[in-house]
């Protein structure tokens, strides 16, 4: 595990972007999300974490629905916030936008992945976009019981060597792996575990000239952005989204927190 001294006080999300995405952060200490593909009993796990403290609602301009909730855990008070389920980051859908917009304008304290034991190679493709997105993440593999009944051995601990954040097994409808869940969703929250996920290498050499290009430009307009070459990759496959907030200017809001505080 990777350790990090970083103080418990100092959340990593975006205040004022969650604020503009209508998240009410009143007596919250860190903001957790919850993303995966349809059907993989993500909303069972939010349900487990979160009880009866939730309430729906609708996003911002959008007909999508949008459930939230909220834990406490050792003495800290956790916003939880439900994406829709998809099945990627592409932005070809009203769901994968506003799940994609949450994670990359609202910064999360951590974005909790679930993923469906008895299809976990179709569910990587999902995690492995969102890690391009953020470096705090826990992916929780359910359906353990359903992967046992079937056969399937999962090695967990390789997996989360290999994709550099916790992975925590679990059977949500049983109730089982929700407490080592918490567990690595604090460590991540406080930077106790500091998550490394991989980068994308395998990347035509035009491609990669062209990313590198674009990247020192973006770079030299906001010098504190994260994520650089994931945005310039958008823009090239002329991202909508994206182009309109480097055009705006509220790409550079990303990180106005972390400016602030230094």
């Amino acid at each position: 595990m990777h350790t990090k001294d970083n103080c418990a006080t100092c959340p990593a999300h975006n205040k004022a972007n969650l604020v503009k995405l209508g998240i009410n952060l009143e007596n919250v200490d860190f903001v957790i999300t919850m993303a995966g593909n349809p059907n993989t009993g993500k909303s069972t796990v939010f349900n487990n974490l979160t009880g009866l403290r939730q309430h729906t609602g609708n996003w911002p301009g959008k007909t999508v629905s949008r459930a939230e909730g909220g834990f406490i855990f050792n003495d800290k008070r956790y916003k939880v916030v439900d994406l829709p389920g998809t099945y990627s980051l592409l932005s070809t859908s009203t769901d994968e936008e506003v799940a994609r917009d949450f994670i990359l304008f609202g910064q999360p304290d951590v974005t909790v992945i679930v993923v469906d034991a008895t299809r976990l190679e179709r569910n990587l493709n999902l995690v492995l976009q969102i890690l391009e997105l953020t470096d705090r993440a826990v992916m929780c593999v359910n359906l353990m019981d359903e992967a046992k009944r079937n056969n399937l051995e999962i090695d967990i601990r390789t997996l989360s060597k290999e994709l550099g954040i916790p992975v925590i097994p679990a059977s949500a409808r049983r109730k089982e792996g929700m407490n080592e869940l918490l567990q690595a969703i604090e460590e991540v929250a406080t930077g106790k575990y500091l998550c490394r996920p991989p980068k994308i290498k395998s990347r035509s050499k035009k491609l990669k000239h062209a990313i590198e290009t674009l990247s020192v430009k973006i770079k030299e307009s906001y010098p504190r952005l994260q994520n650089v070459k994931w945005v310039a990759m958008r823009l090239l496959e002329g991202d909508n989204s994206i182009i309109e907030a480097v055009r705006s200017g509220e790409i550079g809001n990303l990180h106005e927190k972390q400016l602030k505080r230094e």
